[in-house]
């Protein structure tokens, strides 16, 4: 059975990677001759704004602002790329998935593994409901102690450091160690389960260039070391044994409705839907309460306010800035037809900036609490571990809020960003230093007394556009 298993699994890696050549490439003519005939589609509104320009990775809420100036739906010929950018119309595409596909993938490079993000219904249905005991009330309530545990150690972590990088030592372990926990990893085997899911949270660097093949080695060993030693426990009984997620799928599951391969592309699933997602809510919102020390104020003084707090951060700063879909039929919104076939970018983060619906978006309002956000998507792909970051963004700022003063972003070097940290009540600081990261895009800059500095996260681009920024010559793809 174990080597009917891994076969499968090495029949999987091989279709994944091969169709990222044999689908893209065909995806590729396609749109070039859709292109060529796009001139002669009714409002049309060509834009150059391109989501893999390194000045938009590093910032893009300018470009997100002169969109939304204009038309709802946009077309990029260079990229044959239609965006829907307004906040109404991207959530009807959002809901729309008997329309818009995720059979593809989300990301710019098309391909798929067979887990709920890349699934349409009636087979994303059979799989969400399989994992919906998962994510209940109660269960999430059991993971409530071990979230504050994690917040108060690493958030302790970093006050009693002299100098620190902040995303490295709290918001990339915060969200890794959970998952681990909550997947019945035991502590012995922690490090290298990390260091697999490091690689394989790379997935959507997946591509043909030379940069993304080292890269996409990378994954399918990630992949491949996960799938073994997930075999190794699961045959033995050791995930499915105590109170972890896969033994409660296991348990709850009709007989024979879920099999080992499916309980580890759920692990896969929560990998990379759960980890780098989470490092980019809790990263940005370091970075907004730094920016913002008036509304950390006024959280220090109504901590009542943290919930909605996480929620204007998930608006102001997505931790998701868009996700592709990929056009069934011909569908029309904002009084354009996009033709079947064609690759539609879902601007998240521009829908949540959008003055229609927010007053004062580029304002951060700790007491907007604005429910209504898009910064977990919508419709039947509607994050599934939305509750889960929550709870994690919230650990930490009651935390910050309980033990630090304030917060702000100093240089120690160019490039090199530090947040200091006053803890509370005495007057203690520690620095902690965030040089080696890039911010996910969309996090744009940095500014502390009299120094403007970019802060950046690298490895986490592709979590705002699906794919990782161009080098200078570029291909579309």
């Amino acid at each position: 059975m174990d080597t009917l298993s891994r076969a499968r699994m090495l029949s999987t890696l091989a279709r994944a990677t091969g169709s990222v050549v044999s689908v893209n490439t065909a995806a590729y003519l396609h749109a070039r001759r859709a292109g060529q005939s796009s001139g002669s589609v009714r409002g049309l509104h060509t834009t150059s704004f391109d989501p893999l320009d390194s000045a938009i990775v590093a910032d893009p809420y300018p470009a997100y602002a002169r969109l939304l100036e204009g038309a709802a739906v946009h077309y990029n010929p260079r990229r044959q790329l239609w965006i829907v950018c307004r906040y109404d119309e991207v959530k009807a595409a959002a809901r729309a998935d008997d329309a818009l596909s995720t059979a593809q993938g989300v990301t710019r490079m098309r391909f798929s593994l067979p887990i709920i993000l890349t699934t349409d219904r009636p087979e994303h249905t059979r799989m969400r409901r399989q994992a919906l005991p998962g994510f209940t009330r109660g269960a999430l309530d059991k993971w409530r102690p071990r979230i504050a545990d994690l917040a108060a150690e690493l958030v302790g972590a970093l006050r009693s450091r002299d100098s620190a990088d902040a995303v490295a030592a709290l918001a990339v372990p915060m969200p890794v160690r959970l998952i681990a926990h909550i997947l019945g990893v035991p502590a012995e085997d922690e490090a290298d389960f990390r260091r697999w899911s490091n690689q394989v949270v790379n997935v959507a660097d997946l591509g043909i260039r030379p940069e993304q093949l080292k890269r996409s080695a990378e994954v399918i060993a990630g992949i491949w070391a996960l799938h073994g030693y997930f075999r190794t426990q699961l045959q033995s009984g050791r995930l499915l044994e105590g109170d972890n997620v896969l033994s409660t799928l296991n348990a709850t599951a009709e007989a024979g409705t879920i099999t080992a391969d499916e309980l580890f592309w759920f692990a896969v699933f929560l990998l990379v839907a759960g980890n780098e997602t989470t490092t980019n809510l809790l990263s940005t919102m370091l970075l907004s309460l730094a920016e913002n020390p008036d509304q950390y104020e006024l959280l220090r003084e109504r901590p009542e306010l943290i919930p909605s707090a996480v929620e204007e951060q998930l608006r102001f700063c997505s931790p998701i800035q868009g996700f592709y879909r990929t056009a069934i039929n011909e569908w029309t919104t904002g009084g354009v037809t996009i033709p079947a076939g064609a690759r539609v970018l879902l601007l998240f983060g521009a829908a949540n900036r959008d003055p229609r619906h927010y007053p004062e978006p580029h304002r951060f309002n700790a007491a907007r609490n604005p429910s209504d956000h898009l910064g977990f998507g919508s419709g039947i792909h509607l994050c599934l571990g939305a509750a889960l970051a929550r709870m994690e963004a919230q650990a930490v700022l009651r935390e910050l809020v309980n033990t630090v003063k304030h917060i702000d972003w100093t240089a120690t070097q160019p490039g090199a960003p530090t947040a200091r940290y006053a803890a509370s009540p005495s007057s203690q600081s520690a620095s902690c230093q965030a040089d080696r990261y890039t911010a996910p895009p969309g996090l744009g800059q940095a500014r502390a007394p009299g120094t403007t500095l970019p802060l950046q996260l690298p490895g986490l681009p592709h979590s705002a556009f699906g794919q990782d920024r161009e080098p200078p010559r570029d291909r579309a793809v």
